[in-house]
């Protein structure tokens, strides 16, 4: 599995990955396709990006015929845990209630969010007393 956060790939392999995360598995062309309707990317150059994808572990591939069909090694979900990780440990010195000190010191969260923020707490002090 890829140790390379979601925030530090390309333009380019970031749509590819949210594509077939979209689909589910896809070949080659079926990305092509979908995100250059117009074929303004060359079909290599996806292909390209898909080989490269894969040998950073994001995605594998299994053989059909004589296409490639593409799975996603991990899901949405498990790629934006390992990325707000990166991000706290590089900008938090992995400290997350700095980070959270900040969002609600200087953001401009409603009453809403801040009522949501305190559910989440609850809710998180209660499993811990289990």
């Amino acid at each position: 599995m890829s140790k390379q956060p979601m925030d530090r790939l390309g333009k380019l392999q970031r749509a590819v990955v949210e594509l077939v995360w979209e689909l589910g598995e896809a070949t080659v062309r079926q990305v092509w396709e979908r995100l250059y309707p117009g074929k303004q990317v060359s079909y290599t150059t996806i292909l390209a990006a898909m080989q490269r994808l894969e040998k950073s572990g994001w995605l594998r591939h299994r053989a059909e015929g004589k296409s490639n069909v593409y799975v996603p090694t991990r899901t949405r979900e498990q790629a934006g845990v390992s990325s707000v990780r990166t991000f706290v440990q590089r900008m938090f010195d992995g400290n997350a209630l700095l980070m959270f000190r900040h969002l609600v010191e200087e953001g401009e969260l409603s009453d809403e969010e801040l009522q949501e923020l305190q559910k989440l707490i609850s809710k998180k002090r209660k499993e811990r007393q289990k």
